[in-house]
């Protein structure tokens, strides 16, 4: 296992993929150090982590098998607090995940999502008017903040029901959930106004339903059988779907279109019909995945890793936290070869975990897949000039260790 102390991780996510490549050197899982000081085991194996990720001996829920949740050792201001607080499927274990996943899927169903198209690519071209306009102007232009960021949440907010004017206070509270560097006041100040804000499109829906999820999931809440939501687990559903929603969304859209405006010649590839969009998004999915690591997984009991296809000797004791590595396996050497930290869209094993895997697989996969089907072919197309305003590498990672992207994409367009 190499270095028996635990590999600190760097809250800010200044270094996503150089951290990756240490937690892989020290083996396929390794003890790392959350912010407050909270241990876990990082599993950068793709084959360890399916196989873990899919054993019911490892459980998502902290009230039934995290001790350090169950003596009270974490606290509200704990950065991760809300990852781990919510009382929806994100955090529900066996028979309690089955049936809030089975009440959430009745309402966001392939047939809602397909329906989406038309209206993705009217926001695509109306935002697109824009980018093209403000770049008329010779200064460049902040792709993800007209983009890549406007796209999935104006998408989230119509699919949700949301009223225009809670938009901007929407993205700070998300923003403030995926900021793993946070202040204890910044921490408790974005979940009371989260909660806040969800409680006001509850009641706003309760008296005015419409044909939106949120009314939806408000069916299934007053529902009189045993299988209905909670009040707590509607709230939470909806900060998970919300937030879950429109964040890897917008990380996959913007690092899809940095990797292609700093490999030219894997566009080329794509403009010569050599590979396609989906080619882009699983490659891009695989080599930056949106969340680099997600919070948290435990042992139900004591998991010897050999048995998983693991190092011997290596056991995650009962109780003990798991996390799920993501971007550390979506460039695992053993799995994708000498050149797995390449963007290669002509890669044969574009195969990766960005979605997760098993019963906990991102319910709004085909959504964040057809937003980026959508949006950019048509960027592309339609500023077939387009380049990095930025020299390669100046680019600013977003303040997380969990998500993955860019704090801004400057471009020029002419």
């Amino acid at each position: 296992m190499g270095d028996p102390q635990p590999l600190v991780i760097d809250a800010t996510g200044r270094d996503i993929h150089g951290e990756a490549a240490r937690i892989r050197a020290r083996g396929p899982v390794t003890l790392v150090e959350l912010p407050g000081g909270v241990e876990a085991w990082a599993v950068s194996s793709p084959d360890l982590l399916k196989r873990l990720l899919t054993d019911p001996r490892v459980s998502k829920d902290p009230r039934q098998h995290w001790p350090k949740w169950i003596n009270g050792e974490i606290s509200p201001e704990w950065p991760l607090f809300t990852w781990v607080a919510v009382q929806n499927m994100f955090t529900a274990y066996g028979g309690d995940h089955k049936r809030l996943r089975t009440l959430v899927s009745k309402a966001f169903t392939a047939r809602r999502t397909a329906a989406l198209q038309p209206r993705i690519e009217e926001i695509t071209e109306s935002l697109l008017d824009r980018v093209e306009e403000a770049g008329r102007s010779g200064q460049p232009v902040d792709l993800r903040e007209q983009f890549c960021y406007p796209l999935p949440i104006q998408v989230i907010s119509e699919l949700f029901g949301l009223p225009e004017e809670q938009g901007a206070e929407l993205r700070a509270v998300v923003d403030g959930i995926f900021h793993t560097s946070a202040t204890p006041e910044e921490v408790t100040d974005i979940y009371t106004r989260f909660y806040a804000a969800m409680g006001e499109l509850v009641a706003l829906k309760r008296k005015s339903p419409g044909d939106d999820l949120t009314s939806a999931l408000i069916a299934a809440r007053d529902d009189e059988d045993d299988t209905r939501l909670s009040e707590q687990e509607l709230l939470d559903t909806l900060v998970l779907m919300v937030s879950a929603g429109h964040e890897t969304t917008v990380n996959l859209i913007d690092n899809a279109i940095h990797l292609l405006l700093t490999h030219p010649d894997q566009l080329a590839q794509v403009r010569s019909g050599r590979a396609g969009w989906d080619d882009v998004i699983e490659e891009a999915l695989r080599v930056e995945a949106p969340v680099a690591s997600l919070p948290l997984r435990y042992a139900v009991e004591d998991l010897a890793v050999a048995e998983f296809g693991g190092p011997e000797g290596v056991v995650i004791g009962k109780g003990e936290a798991i996390l799920a590595a993501y971007a550390a396996a979506g460039r695992h050497l053993e799995t994708y070869g000498a050149d797995a930290d390449r963007f290669d869209v002509t890669r044969a094993n574009k195969e990766h975990l960005a979605f997760g895997y098993g019963v906990h697989h991102c319910l709004g996969a085909p959504l964040g897949r057809l937003e980026a089907r959508i949006a950019l072919p048509a960027l592309f197309e339609r500023l077939p000039g387009l380049r990095l305003a930025a020299e390669q590498g100046e680019s600013e990672p977003v303040d997380s260790f969990i998500s993955n992207g860019h704090r801004t994409l400057p471009v020029r367009s002419a």
